[in-house]
């Protein structure tokens, strides 16, 4: 092989970067990847286990995605049937290119909107959801507090029979949920991903 000449670098080359929605009207749909800093999509096979704890019809759900980043979560709901799915991401550069997927995708059922995960979901208490979906950056596993805000906020977002579900570097257990009002409903781990699903824990 011929080697390059002193002093020249050969370009990297990087495989291309994008997930597929799984199931729904828009299966096999290409959602691009963006290189930003903390952007780490739901691995295909977390979401296809989420969604079949989840079932594989949505038809009327009302879905939040506070963290959005692809779009891979949000979207798989509203191709699932679902009839309200907000996203809402705060990087300008992500948000523009999950507003070029809406619009390609004619997806009339989903909202893109600039803003924090966590306000937003505050905006929201009470509005009883059926599911919130928080995939929050990891940041090198530092992401407790962010993880804890989010979750306090989601559980008063969805409704009572609602579910959570949440990314974290680990798993998070029972004692710590309960004093946020939730509990496990499934929960697994991938990897450095540990996903969880929770529902509010009964009203006293």
């Amino acid at each position: 092989m011929k080697k390059p000449p002193s002093g020249a670098t050969r370009a990297p080359v990087h495989a291309p970067h994008e997930v597929r929605i799984i199931g729904g009207q828009w299966k096999r749909t290409k959602l691009p990847v963006a290189d930003r800093p903390g952007l780490r999509p739901t691995p295909s096979r977390v979401r296809e286990t989420l969604f079949n704890w989840l079932g594989q019809d949505l038809t009327g759900w009302r879905c939040l995605d506070a963290f959005a980043g692809t779009g891979a979560l949000g979207l798989e709901a509203a191709s699932r049937g679902a009839a309200e799915v907000v996203l809402v991401e705060q990087d300008a550069a992500l948000l523009n290119n999950l507003s070029r997927i809406v619009t390609r995708l004619k997806a009339t059922s989903v909202r893109v909107e600039r803003g924090d995960g966590v306000a937003a979901l505050r905006q929201r208490a009470g509005q009883g959801h059926d599911v919130v979906f928080l995939d929050p950056p990891f940041a090198d596993g530092q992401n407790d507090p962010l993880v804890l805000a989010a979750l306090v906020a989601a559980r008063q977002a969805v409704r009572q029979d609602g579910l959570v579900y949440l990314e974290a570097p680990r798993l998070w257990l029972d004692d710590e949920l309960a004093q946020l009002g939730l509990q496990v409903h499934r929960q697994g781990r991938a990897g450095a991903v540990a996903f969880h699903l929770l529902r509010p824990l009964p009203a006293q």
